[in-house]
C-alpha cells in the first residue's frame, strides 16, 4: 500500500500541523537580536526595577500597625491617596511578575497550557511577548516531537550518540526544548571542523535544503519541508529516503523522519521548488563558502551509496530491530512439534480487523468467557438447576466474531506483557526507586520495548537499556522467566494503535502530558475509537479503572459495566473532569507524592491511583477544547488521559496529533509514525455486544436454557460408530489408533469437533492446534487426514463433514461421552423421568456412573490450550452436581439416606467446591441421627475452608442442624 499520496491529494486530508501555516523559517537576523536584547531590558525593568524604585522613593504602603477603627476616622490626605496608589503599583508589579512565571514554566517545560494567572489579561499578554521574544534566541539547535518510531532500534552495538537522547521530549501546545549558547557554538564548530577542504565537481543541478535553526516556538520538520517545497506534507517520506544513513555535517546521520537537526542538509526530489533551496552549481555564489563545503560534501556521500559502498553505521530501523527469522523447515504436524509459524493465507470470511487484533481479541474472549461462566455460577446459586448450563449458539456475524476473536486471540502475547509490566514494577519497588514515565510499548517478535520520557537510569535485570537511554528492552526469551506477581498493574493505559512492519505500538493514554487528538472521516474515527475503548475495558494488563465514553459507544458499556461508563455530553464531561481533577490534585498532595506513579508503588497501590481515560469521539467547540486542554495540561501526572476526535482542524492543546485515513493508516507524521490501524468497524462492534449479551446472566426469560445442543439417542439402538470417553481419561472406541506421529494431533482435533457440536472453522481447528500458526496446506493436510481415520457411515456419508458456512461438523454417529451425560440428565429432568421416578432414577444413576474424572483428565502437557477459552470446565462440574443433587433427592424421597449420601460423595469428586452438594451431604448425614458421623463431616468442611472461613449459608445450615458444632470442631481439632 503507498504511504503518501501525489501532489494533487486534497490537503483537507493531510494532518494539521499546530504551527500556522505556511511557515517561512529564516535565520536569526541581527534585528532579531535588537528585540532579544531590548526584551530582556525590559524584563529587568519592570521586574527589579520598579520594586526597587517603589522601596527607596515611596516605601511600604502599608502602615506598621494594623488599626482599621482609626484608619476610618483620619482625613483623606494626599500622603494617603499616594499610599494607597503606591499599594496598587505594588500589587501591579506582583500580578506581572506571577505572570513571568507562569510563562516561563510553560515555554521551558514544553508541555501544556500556560495557566492563566486571575486578572492579569493584558499583563499576561506582555509577559508572554517579552518572555518570547528573550527566547527567540535561546532555543535549543536540537528540539524534536517524540520518536516513537525509534523504538528498538539498533540494539546492542547500533547505538547513536547521546544526543539522540535528549531528543525525547513531547511537544505541548507551546512546546519549546532550550540549549545553552555553549551547545550551539560546539555543534557549530563540529560542523565546520568536518568540512573538507577540497571542493568535488558537481553532477547535475541537484537542489538541497538546510535545516533551519528554530523560530520562536516552531522547529523545522520534514513534513512541513515537503509541505512548502513539494506542495504536499504527505511527500515528507520521499526527503527521508533520499537522505537516511547519509553522513551529515556534524558526523551524526538521519535515522528517523522525526529526528532532524538544524544546520543537517537534505537533498531534495528533482521537482522541489522555493526560495529556501540551494541548487548546485547555480546558487553557489548566493550561499557561504563555508555552507558550499558542506553541501558538496554531502552530495559525495550520496553518490558514494550508489554505488553500494555507504560503510559507516550500520542502518537503522524506524521500528524495534526484529531478530532473523531462521530458515522454513518442513511444517510437521505430530504431537511434539509445531509448523513454521506462518499465518493462514485465507480468512473464509471471518472478520480481518479482528484477526489482525490479538491483544483485543484476547481481551474480548477472557471477558466473555467470565461473563459466561459468571452466568453458570449464578443460575447454580439461585436454585434453576440446569438453566444456564448451555450458552446460545451465537450465528450470523456473531458466530464469524467469535471464530475471529478464537483465530485472532493471542493470550501467550498479553500474559507476557501483563507479568513483565508487573515484574519491572515488582523490581523498581524493591530497589526503592519510583515507576518511569512510559510514553509507548513496541511489542516486536515476542521482544518488548518501553519508550520513556526521560532517561531513568539503568533497569533492574533481566531489561536492559535499548538503543538510548529512553528505551528499555526486554527479550522475549526473558520475559517467560517471568511469574505472577502481587503488584499493582503499573501501566494501565497502554492500548494498541497498530503495527507498523510487523512491530505493535502500545500507546500508554494516561502519560500523555495534554490531548491526544484523532482526525479523519467520522467513521473511521468511530472504528479506532471503539477499539480503543474495548481493548481498554478487558485487556488482561490492568486492574482497576474507569473508561468515560463521550458522544459514542453506549451499546459498548455491557462489555465490562464497572469499567466503562456513557456521558452525553461535553458539558457533563467538562464537570466531572474538573470535579476529579481537583480530587486527584489534592489527593496526591496529601499523600506527598509527586504523580500517581510514585503512589502505585507504595502502600497503597491496590486501592488508589486508578487511571481514568476519556475517550470524546466527537469534536468539542472551540471553547470546551481550550477548557480540556487546560485540564488535560496536567493529567499525566494525575493518572488521567484524553483521546479527542477532530475534524481536521487544529484541535488547541493537542500534544500529539493523529490522523486515520480511509485506507486504514494511522498516521502520526510529527511522531514519524505510519501505522496499519486497530479499528473495530460498526458491524464487528454490534457482533461483539450481540456475543457479550447473550451471555448476560440477567438476560430473564430468554436467557440460556438447559436443553442441549445435541441430543444423543440414548436407546438400545441408538448405539454410536464411534465413543469417546471424554469425562476423566481420553479414549475412544470404535476406531483404530492412528499413526504414532500424528495420533495426539488427531484426538486433540477431535476432542474440539465433539465440544462443538455446532461446528467448527477450519481456521479455529488449526489455531487451536497451532496457536503460533500454521499454512494452508498443513491444515487442509490434517483435515483429510482426520477425515480418512473418521471414515464413513454405513450408507457411505463421511464421519466428518462441512455445513454451508464452511464449517466442520461431526456425524450423529460420533457421539461423546458427555453428550451422552447431558442427554440422560435432560431425559430424565425434562422427558420421560418426569412422569416415571423409576425412569428417572436409573437415568441418573447411569448418568452418575459416566463421570470419572475431570475433563480429558490426562491430556498432554502444552496441548489443548485452547480449553482456557472453552467454559466446558464450568459446565462439566455444575452438570455432575445437578445430577448428584437429583439423585440425592430421589433417594431421600424414599427415606434412602446413605444412597443419597453415596450420590453426593460420586458427584464431589468432580465437583469438589460446590457448596450445594456439601449442603446436601450435610443434611443427609443429619438424618442418620449420628451425632458423630455429623460432627465428623463438619470438621472436615472447616479444614476444607481453611483461613477463608465456612461459606454463609453452610455455617448457618449447621448452627441449625449442629448447634455446638464449633466447640465440638475445636475439640476434635
Amino acid at each position: 500500500m503507498p504511504r503518501r499520496r501525489s501532489s494533487s491529494s486534497s490537503s483537507s486530508t493531510a494532518p494539521r500541523n499546530r504551527t500556522p501555516q505556511p511557515v517561512q523559517v529564516r535565520r536569526r537576523s541581527f534585528g532579531d537580536f535588537v528585540k532579544a536584547f531590548l526584551a530582556f531590558v525590559a524584563l529587568v525593568v519592570l521586574l527589579a526595577g520598579v520594586p526597587l524604585a517603589l522601596a527607596t522613593q515611596a516605601g511600604w504602603p502599608l502602615p506598621d500597625t494594623f488599626e482599621p477603627m482609626e484608619w476610618l476616622k483620619q482625613d483623606i490626605s494626599v500622603d494617603t491617596f499616594l499610599a494607597i496608589l503606591t499599594f496598587v503599583v505594588w500589587l501591579a508589579w506582583a500580578q506581572f511578575t506571577a505572570c513571568v512565571l507562569v510563562e516561563m514554566k510553560a515555554a521551558l517545560s514544553g508541555v501544556g497550557v500556560p495557566g492563566r494567572v486571575p486578572g492579569a489579561g493584558p499583563s499576561q499578554l506582555l509577559a508572554r511577548q517579552l518572555v518570547a521574544a528573550v527566547l527567540l534566541v535561546g532555543a535549543a539547535a536540537a528540539s524534536f516531537t517524540p520518536g516513537l518510531s525509534q523504538l528498538g532500534q539498533g540494539l546492542e552495538g547500533n547505538q547513536q550518540p547521546a544526543v539522540a537522547a535528549s531528543a525525547q521530549q513531547t511537544p505541548g501546545l507551546f512546546a519549546q526544548q532550550q540549549e545553552q549558547a555553549a551547545s550551539t557554538a560546539a555543534a557549530l564548530a563540529e560542523q565546520a571542523s568536518h568540512a573538507d577542504a577540497s571542493a568535488g565537481e558537481q553532477h547535475g543541478d541537484t537542489k538541497f535544503y538546510r535545516i533551519q535553526p528554530p523560530e520562536g516556538r516552531h522547529h523545522d520538520s520534514l513534513w512541513e519541508i515537503a509541505e512548502r517545497h513539494l506542495g504536499d506534507g504527505r511527500r515528507y517520506k520521499e526527503i527521508f529516503d533520499l537522505n537516511k544513513d547519509r553522513a551529515q555535517p556534524d558526523g551524526s546521520r538521519l535515522s528517523e523522519a522525526s529526528l532532524i537537526r538544524p544546520g543537517w542538509i537534505m537533498e531534495m526530489p528533482g521537482d522541489a521548488r522555493g526560495g529556501d533551496l540551494v541548487e548546485m552549481p547555480d546558487d553557489a555564489p548566493e550561499v557561504s563558502a563555508e555552507v558550499r563545503e558542506q553541501i558538496r560534501d554531502y552530495d559525495r556521500t550520496g553518490e558514494h551509496a550508489e554505488r553500494g559502498g555507504g560503510g559507516g553505521d550500520t542502518a537503522q530501523v524506524s521500528v524495534p530491530e526484529q531478530r532473523p527469522a531462521p530458515a522454513p523447515a518442513p511444517a510437521k504436524d505430530n504431537a511434539g512439534q509445531h509448523a513454521t509459524p506462518a499465518r493462514d493465507t485465507s480468512s473464509f470470511g471471518l472478520p480481518e480487523a479482528l484477526l489482525a487484533a490479538p491483544l483485543l481479541a484476547a481481551g474480548l474472549l477472557g471477558a466473555l468467557g467470565h461473563r459466561r461462566r459468571q452466568a453458570l455460577w449464578q443460575s447454580a446459586v439461585a436454585g434453576i438447576g440446569g438453566r444456564g448450563m448451555e450458552p446460545p449458539t451465537p450465528t450470523g456475524d456473531a458466530l464469524d466474531v467469535h471464530d475471529a476473536l478464537l483465530v485472532g486471540a493471542d493470550p501467550e502475547g498479553v500474559r507476557l506483557l501483563d507479568r513483565s509490566l508487573r515484574g519491572l514494577a515488582a523490581s523498581l519497588a524493591d530497589e526503592g526507586r519510583p515507576l518511569p514515565t512510559v510514553y509507548a510499548a513496541w511489542l516486536t517478535d515476542g521482544d518488548l520495548h518501553l519508550q520513556l520520557a526521560q532517561p531513568s537510569g539503568k533497569p533492574p535485570a533481566p531489561w536492559r537499556l535499548g538503543e538510548d537511554q529512553t528505551v528499555w528492552t526486554l527479550a522475549g526469551d526473558d520475559a517467560v522467566r517471568y511469574e505472577d506477581v502481587d503488584t499493582a498493574a503499573p501501566f494501565p493505559g497502554l492500548v494498541s494503535l497498530g503495527t507498523m512492519d510487523d512491530s505493535r505500538l502500545l500507546l500508554n493514554l494516561e502519560a500523555v502530558p495534554g490531548l491526544v487528538s484523532l482526525s479523519g472521516a467520522e467513521a473511521d474515527r468511530a472504528a479506532v475509537f471503539a477499539s480503543v475503548a474495548a481493548e481498554l475495558a478487558t485487556n488482561g494488563w490492568s486492574d482497576r479503572m474507569t473508561i468515560t465514553l463521550v458522544g459514542f459507544g453506549e451499546d459498548l458499556t455491557p462489555l465490562a459495566p464497572h469499567r466503562l461508563r456513557h456521558l452525553d455530553g461535553v458539558e457533563a464531561l467538562i464537570e466531572t473532569m474538573e470535579a476529579e481533577t481537583r480530587q486527584r490534585r489534592g489527593a496526591l498532595g496529601a499523600a506527598g507524592h509527586d504523580s500517581v506513579l510514585t503512589g502505585r508503588t507504595g502502600p497503597a497501590q491496590h486501592t488508589r491511583w486508578a487511571p481514568h481515560l476519556v475517550l470524546l469521539a466527537a469534536e468539542p467547540s472551540a471553547e470546551d477544547a481550550v477548557t480540556l486542554a487546560e485540564l488535560a495540561a496536567d493529567a499525566g501526572r494525575l493518572g488521567i488521559g484524553y483521546l479527542v476526535g477532530s475534524g481536521g482542524g487544529d484541535l488547541p492543546g493537542a500534544a500529539w496529533e493523529m490522523e486515520i485515513t480511509g485506507e486504514g493508516k494511522l498516521l502520526a507524521p510529527l511522531l514519524g509514525l505510519e501505522l496499519d490501524a486497530q479499528t473495530l468497524p460498526v458491524a464487528q462492534q454490534r457482533a461483539v455486544v450481540e456475543l457479550f449479551a447473550g451471555a448476560d446472566p440477567e438476560r430473564g426469560p430468554d436467557g440460556p436454557g438447559d436443553t442441549p445442543p445435541f441430543l444423543v439417542d440414548i436407546s438400545e439402538q441408538g448405539r454410536p460408530a464411534v465413543y469417546a470417553r471424554l469425562v476423566g481419561p481420553y479414549e475412544i472406541i470404535g476406531l483404530d489408533t492412528p499413526d504414532g506421529e500424528r495420533s495426539a494431533l488427531l484426538h486433540e482435533a477431535l476432542a474440539l469437533l465433539l465440544l462443538h457440536r455446532e461446528g467448527v472453522h477450519p481456521r479455529v481447528l488449526s489455531s487451536a492446534l497451532w496457536p503460533r500458526g500454521v499454512t494452508d496446506d498443513v491444515r487442509e493436510a490434517l483435515v483429510e487426514r482426520l477425515r480418512a481415520w473418521l471414515g464413513t457411515d454405513p450408507d457411505g456419508t463421511p464421519r466428518l463433514g462441512t455445513d454451508t458456512t464452511g464449517r466442520l461438523t461431526l456425524a450423529k454417529s460420533v457421539v461423546s461421552d458427555l453428550d451422552v451425560l447431558r442427554s440422560l440428565y435432560h431425559e430424565a429432568t425434562q422427558g420421560r423421568g418426569v412422569d416415571s421416578r423409576a425412569v428417572r432414577g436409573r437415568l441418573l444413576t447411569d448418568a452418575l456412573v459416566l463421570v470419572r474424572g475431570p475433563l480429558l483428565a490426562d491430556r498432554a502437557e502444552g496441548r489443548y490450550r485452547w480449553l482456557t477459552h472453552e467454559i466446558v470446565d464450568a459446565q462439566l462440574p455444575l452438570l455432575v452436581a445437578d445430577t448428584g443433587l437429583a439423585l440425592s433427592e430421589f433417594h431421600m424421597e424414599k427415606n434412602r439416606a446413605e444412597k443419597a449420601i453415596e450420590a453426593l460423595n460420586a458427584a464431589l469428586r468432580t465437583a469438589p467446591a460446590d457448596e450445594r452438594l456439601w449442603n446436601e451431604l450435610l443434611r443427609a448425614t443429619h438424618s442418620l441421627d449420628d451425632h458423630g458421623r455429623l460432627t465428623a463431616l463438619a470438621a472436615d468442611l472447616v479444614g476444607r475452608a481453611g483461613a477463608r472461613g465456612l461459606p454463609p449459608r453452610t455455617e448457618a445450615l449447621l448452627d441449625e442442624l449442629l448447634p455446638t458444632w464449633r466447640d465440638a470442631v475445636a475439640a476434635a481439632g
